[in-house]
């Protein structure tokens, strides 16, 4: 026969075996903390900013030798690489900001500090080599790139959250579970569910003490027929 529960009998179910939920939900949150920062590959982005006094259409020819071979080359030598050339070339960003002169050089790597010098060098590199390649010099620095400790593809605490939410769940859901497959009987409500019979009166626990409490309670009565403290006296 399946067992009618009242808000009281959850509580105390909950309660005796409230170690066992703590310690589901504990290793399901340790689970999703490792799971959310062993299998993430964080990476990495810093920019930096140069002028650069071209008209829009001549811009375009500029931003594309950013990223070529001849610029990449120079930067992977001077950082002392083991990436390529074209490798590099695919970590790195160059856009105009708001159509303007003021052009973005965005690196994308798994270490910040690596990211910023990739920047920092590539607007370097860029500077001091475009008026031999091309006979343009209207090159200056706007602002450097700096180390920027936070990932860009972060998913945050929500592997966490969500882990603690079905550990908890799984851990209530498991103590019911054992209440559920627990025959022991605990209750007037239990004996009279058993035994189909309404339950008139208990036997209270007996040990040293009732025992002690009922022979003073009896002396009291014989003594004079009146009641008596005998502790008192």
């Amino acid at each position: 026969m399946a067992k009618e529960i009242n808000l009281r009998e959850i509580f105390i179910i909950l309660k005796k075996r409230l170690w066992i939920i703590m310690i589901i939900t504990v290793i399901a949150t340790l689970a999703g903390y490792l799971q959310n920062s062993s299998n993430t590959t964080f990476l990495y982005q810093s920019s930096s900013r140069i002028i650069v006094g071209a008209s829009s259409d001549y811009m375009n020819t500029l931003r594309v030798i950013m990223r070529d071979t001849v610029i990449m080359e120079k930067v992977v030598e001077k950082l002392n690489l083991t990436r390529t050339p074209e490798a590099l070339a695919g970590q790195i960003s160059v856009d105009s900001i708001d159509s303007s002169q003021v052009v973005r050089i965005s690196v994308v790597d798994t270490d910040p500090k690596l990211a910023a010098d990739i920047a920092n060098t590539t607007a370097t590199v860029f500077k001091n080599e475009i008026g031999n390649i091309v006979n343009f010099n209207d090159v200056s620095y706007l602002s450097e790139a700096k180390v920027n400790p936070h990932p860009i593809n972060s998913r945050g605490n929500r592997t966490i959250y969500i882990a603690f939410i079905m550990g908890l769940i799984i851990g209530i859901g498991f103590v019911f579970l054992l209440n559920s497959l627990d025959d022991t009987v605990n209750s007037d409500r239990d004996v009279e569910e058993l035994v189909g019979l309404t339950v008139l009166g208990s036997i209270s626990k007996m040990n040293k003490k009732n025992i002690n409490k009922k022979k003073q309670k009896q002396l009291e009565i014989e003594y004079r027929g009146e009641t008596v403290d005998l502790e008192k006296t």
